[in-house]
């Protein structure tokens, strides 16, 4: 992730990586409120509470920390 600011820009890679967790591009994420509110939706689109799913929130919420350094 690149960071001037408040505002940020995610990598290749990290754009990749969250395109093949979730199925869904993260288009246009400018701010890290643009990337809460982008796995928001795609935790709203996996709803549940099957194994799975925990599992697929998990994985978007450990992204999220590696992409901030804090994981």
């Amino acid at each position: 992730m690149i960071r001037l600011g408040k505002h940020i820009r995610l990598t290749r890679r990290e754009v990749e990586r969250f395109t093949m967790i979730t199925g869904f591009v993260p288009a246009n994420i400018k701010t890290f409120d643009d990337l809460d509110a982008y796995i928001g939706q795609c935790k709203r689109h996996y709803w549940g509470v099957s194994q799975d799913t925990k599992f697929l929130h998990w994985l978007m919420d450990r992204e999220r920390k590696l992409c901030i350094g804090a994981g």
